[in-house]
C-alpha cells in the first residue's frame, strides 16, 4: 500500500508538469496541434492528476498506519506534523483539490472566467510546495543526485517555457507593434466590434481563424485578458475582433476610447485554411460567439461559387450577428449562406439535423468541414455530420469553453 503510494506520488508530480508545460502556451503546440486540443487534454489530465495527488496521501497514511497499528486519523496527524515538508505537500493537496474543484464543469459554468483564471494560478503554488516536499521525503530523490538533477532540470525547462512564452514573448511583441484601439463599433445589442491598429502587424503572421489572449491598458481590464478571435481578415496595419456581452468584463468593452493601448498574446489556433484538404470544397458552421473566426475564414478562404459554404445557427434572428457583412461577401465571392433559425427542440426538428444538412449541401461527405459555436451546438452538430457521411478527421473544431 505504501509502495502504491508512491508511485502515484511520483505519477501525480510529473502530470503537474505536463499540465504546466500544456498551458506554457508554446508556439508549436498552439499552432499546431491547436490550443482547444491542448485545453482539451490539459482538462482531462487535470482530472487524473488531482486523484494521483489524493491516492498518494490515503495510501501513504493508510500504509503506515496499517505498519504502526495506529488509526488513520491519529496517523495523519503525525505524518503532517512531524515529517519534514509534509505540511507544506499538505497545503499543495489542498490547492490542487481546490482547483480541480473549480474546473468540475458544474461549477466551472456557474464562475466567470476571473474567477476560473486567478483559482488556477494557485498551481504555481502547489507546484513549489510539492517540490520541497519530494526532495525532503521522497526516496527516488533523497538517495539520488541523478534523479535530483533530472528533477530539478524538468521544473527549470517547464518554468523557463512558461516565463519565456506566456510574459517576455508577450511583453516584446507588445511594446514593438504598439497596438490601439482606434474604433469601436456597435453590431447589435451586446455585441461590439473593436478595431485596432498597430506597427509592422504583418511580421506576425496571424491567420484568419486564429484568435489572441487581450489585455487592454485601462482601468478595469489591466490586470486580466481574455481571448477573442479575430472577426475579419487580418491586414498588416489592422486587426478587428468581435466581442459578445457575456456578463463578465466583457460587457465593458463597448466604453473603450480610441487610443487605449493593448497588450496582447499570440497570435494562437490550428483553426486555419492550412487544415484544409487543397483538393475539397469546404463547408463552415456557426453559432453564438463561433461565427468570429468562421467571418474571417468565409473572408479569406480560396474557392468561388459553392466551394465554400456557411450555415449559421441561430435560435433567433438577432442572433445572426454580422449577417449584413456574411451577405456582402457571399454576393462579391458567390459562396454559399444559409441562416439556420430556430431552437434545436423545435417541432422541426434540430435545424442543423443530418437530413437538413444534406438537403442545403449534397455534397457535405466529400468536404472538410469547419465547425465553431457554444459547446453543446458544436457536440449535436459534430454527431449529425457523421450521421451524414463525414469523416470524423476532416472536421475542424474550435471550441468557446474555457
Amino acid at each position: 500500500m505504501t509502495a502504491a503510494g508512491r508511485v502515484s506520488g511520483l505519477l501525480a508530480a510529473y502530470l503537474l508538469l505536463v499540465l504546466v508545460a500544456l498551458m506554457a502556451r508554446v508556439p508549436w503546440l498552439e499552432n499546431r496541434v491547436g490550443s482547444d486540443v491542448v485545453a482539451r487534454y490539459h482538462r482531462a489530465l487535470g482530472e487524473y492528476t488531482v486523484a494521483l495527488a489524493v491516492a498518494h496521501a490515503a495510501l501513504i497514511i493508510l500504509g503506515y498506519a496499517w505498519q504502526s497499528g495506529a488509526d488513520p486519523l491519529s496517523e495523519t496527524v503525525t505524518v503532517v506534523l512531524d515529517y519534514p515538508d509534509v505540511l507544506l505537500s499538505a497545503v499543495s493537496l489542498v490547492l490542487l483539490v481546490l482547483v480541480g474543484a473549480v474546473s468540475a464543469r458544474a461549477v466551472r459554468r456557474s464562475v466567470s472566467y476571473e474567477t476560473w483564471y486567478h483559482v488556477h494560478l494557485l498551481v504555481y503554488a502547489a507546484i513549489g510546495l510539492a517540490f520541497a516536499h519530494e526532495f525532503a521525503v521522497g526516496a527516488d530523490f533523497s538517495a539520488s543526485p541523478r534523479n535530483r538533477l533530472l528533477w530539478s532540470g524538468a521544473h527549470i525547462a517547464v518554468g523557463l517555457a512558461v516565463v519565456g512564452f506566456r510574459l517576455v514573448v508577450p511583453l516584446r511583441r507588445s511594446l514593438r507593434h504598439r497596438l490601439r484601439v482606434v474604433a469601436v463599433v456597435e453590431e447589435g445589442p451586446g455585441v461590439v466590434s473593436i478595431h485596432l491598429a498597430g506597427r509592422d502587424l504583418g511580421r506576425l503572421d496571424a491567420r484568419a481563424g486564429q484568435f489572441l489572449r487581450w489585455r487592454f491598458l485601462t482601468r478595469g481590464h489591466w490586470w486580466q485578458s481574455h481571448p477573442y478571435s479575430l472577426s475579419a481578415a487580418p491586414g498588416s496595419d489592422g486587426w478587428r475582433i468581435t466581442v459578445k456581452d457575456l456578463g463578465d468584463s466583457s460587457a465593458s468593452l463597448g466604453r473603450l476610447r480610441p487610443g487605449t493601448r493593448v497588450w496582447f498574446e499570440g497570435p494562437y489556433g490550428a483553426f486555419t485554411e492550412q487544415r484544409r484538404s487543397r483538393a475539397r470544397r469546404v463547408l463552415l458552421i456557426a453559432g453564438g460567439a463561433g461565427i468570429t473566426p468562421i467571418r474571417a475564414l468565409y473572408e479569406t478562404l480560396p474557392g468561388r461559387d459553392t466551394d465554400v459554404i456557411l450555415l449559421y445557427r441561430g435560435t433567433h434572428g438577432r442572433d445572426l450577428v454580422l449577417y449584413q457583412e456574411l451577405e456582402q461577401i457571399a454576393r462579391h465571392r458567390g459562396f454559399g449562406l444559409y441562416p439556420l433559425i430556430g431552437p434545436r427542440n423545435g417541432p422541426e426538428g434540430d435545424p442543423l439535423s443530418s437530413e437538413n444538412i444534406r438537403r442545403l449541401v449534397p455534397d457535405v461527405a466529400a468536404r472538410d468541414v469547419y465547425l465553431c459555436g457554444p459547446g453543446g451546438m458544436t457536440t449535436a452538430a459534430g454527431r449529425h455530420l457523421r450521421r451524414a457521411g463525414v469523416p470524423r478527421h476532416r472536421v475542424h473544431t474550435e471550441a468557446f469553453e474555457f
